[in-house]
């Protein structure tokens, strides 16, 4: 498993995965101004041609990296969408851009899924109303995500009804700058992760 600081992570899969929020997409990124592996010797070393076995294994980690989910997780998400019909590519990808942290995250309401999780770790989102505590919570079509009265006075959000005046949601979600609210107004679909899927799926088929 890479451990270690964020963009270190980054740096050693060799990808940005938007681990920083929107650092990730400046010249302060760790992938523009150290594109090479971590380490004494990352600089001076070519980075490996991998197996098959080690393609499925490095795409597996960009997933758990990008998600910030664990073996674990993954595998209950795989096992999940190997028993219904369909893609089982396309059902991994919807449940893990239908957990709440990522919704939070893909509705400007955090820079980072990391920040997404701990808003909602700590009481600071809702579900229709409800706060919920758990950042693999399932969110579905039709449900409202906002932010708790009583949270808006958090530093985080300081400016958040401006900068969501400025943010284009992806297309499955709906937000209101105003109320700081989205809505889930589709099936996650069309999205496409920093990782190949088909791979991951692999790595968990034999």
């Amino acid at each position: 498993m890479v451990r270690g600081p964020k963009e270190r992570k980054e740096r050693a899969l060799g990808v940005r995965l938007q681990l920083k929020g929107e650092r990730c997409s400046s010249p302060k990124c760790a992938m523009v101004r150290k594109p090479y592996k971590p380490g004494v010797h990352g600089q001076s070393r070519r980075r490996k041609a991998l197996s098959d076995f080690g393609l499925q294994l490095m795409e597996k980690q960009k997933c758990k990296v990008s998600y910030g989910i664990t073996e674990k997780t993954l595998r209950q998400i795989f096992r999940k969408a190997e028993q219904q019909t369909g893609s089982t590519s396309e059902l991994i990808v919807r449940a893990l851009e239908s957990r709440l942290d990522n919704t939070v995250f893909r509705l400007g309401f955090a820079p980072s899924r990391s920040m997404a999780r701990q808003l909602v770790r700590h009481g600071h989102i809702l579900v229709n109303g409800k706060k919920v505590f758990s950042p693999g919570f399932e969110v579905k079509n039709g449900q409202t995500i906002g932010v708790r009265k009583e949270s808006l006075e958090h530093v985080h959000f300081k400016n958040i009804k401006e900068s969501l005046k400025k943010y284009e949601p992806v297309g499955w979600l709906q937000v209101d700058p105003g109320k700081i609210e989205g809505k889930v107004i589709a099936i996650p679909s069309d999205m496409e992760p920093p990782f190949e899927i088909g791979l991951v799926v692999e790595s968990f088929s034999k």
